[in-house]
């Protein structure tokens, strides 16, 4: 939409319609919630395998919970450190970048319609789209920066978000397989079976925002995840054994 509210104008004079719409690829949430779900899914069942090859339901079930509430709170942190430290790196560009505009304006200019020239545009074009596009600091600067670093200073993912979808997504996929233990069923192989089956799921439903084949990325998960599991139960059975 124009700023009168009406449609922008096509080469043909019809309005302009999109017929296709895009993810939210720069919000942070989804490779946080993806990560998160995976990681809680696959450290806690490995976890509980682990201590189960010799230990009791009891120190499985204070296992598992310990292991919920550390992971979560560590992807949280994480999540938000790294994010946080992402756009202050961001940041600094933006104000290396302005410094720049302000020292050497007609070396940007002359930066920015080189840059147009190499993406096809012709020099007449590009010295009057530089022209246009330097008349706003703040627009000038985001433009050269997705031009010379692919990120857009505008977009920048949420901290916030980022932690706290984390937080959720991992507690959520650390606690399904301690669901057996928690109603009283003191049976590893129904964890087990918990765990896997929240795998296909988790990798079921990130396909959705990827489209990749749904089948693919639920096996996907589920063959990391045993093979995780798996090393760690190898390694608590032999732990139990050599201190038994």
């Amino acid at each position: 939409m124009t700023k009168s509210g009406k449609l922008p104008l096509s080469p043909t004079g019809l309005p302009h319609v999109a017929y296709h719409t895009h993810s939210d690829v720069s919000g942070g949430w989804l490779r946080a919630a993806t990560f998160g779900a995976m990681d809680g899914l696959v450290s806690n069942t490995a976890l509980i395998a682990g201590v189960a090859a010799s230990a009791s339901a009891h120190t499985v079930v204070l296992s598992g919970v310990a292991g919920l509430l550390a992971g979560a709170f560590s992807m949280a942190l994480g999540e938000y450190t790294s994010v946080t430290t992402a756009n202050e790196q961001i940041d600094s560009e933006v104000r290396v970048e302005r410094r720049s505009f302000r020292k050497h304006p007609q070396a940007e200019k002359a930066e920015l319609a080189a840059m147009l020239v190499d993406m096809g545009m012709t020099q007449e074009t590009a010295a009057k789209a530089t022209d246009e596009i330097h008349r706003d600091e703040k627009r000038a600067v985001n433009f050269h920066l997705v031009q010379e670093l692919g990120v857009d200073p505008s977009e920048k993912p949420s901290a916030r978000v980022a932690a706290g979808s984390s937080f959720v997504m991992f507690a959520i996929g650390a606690i399904i397989p301690l669901i057996p233990y928690l109603l009283g069923f003191e049976s590893l192989w129904a964890g087990l079976a918990c765990g896997g089956i929240g795998l296909l799921i988790a990798g079921a439903l990130a396909a959705r925002f990827t489209s990749k084949p749904v089948w693919w990325a639920a096996l996907r998960q589920l063959g990391f995840g045993v093979i995780a599991i798996a090393a760690t139960y190898a390694v608590g059975t032999l732990v139990g054994t050599v201190t038994t």
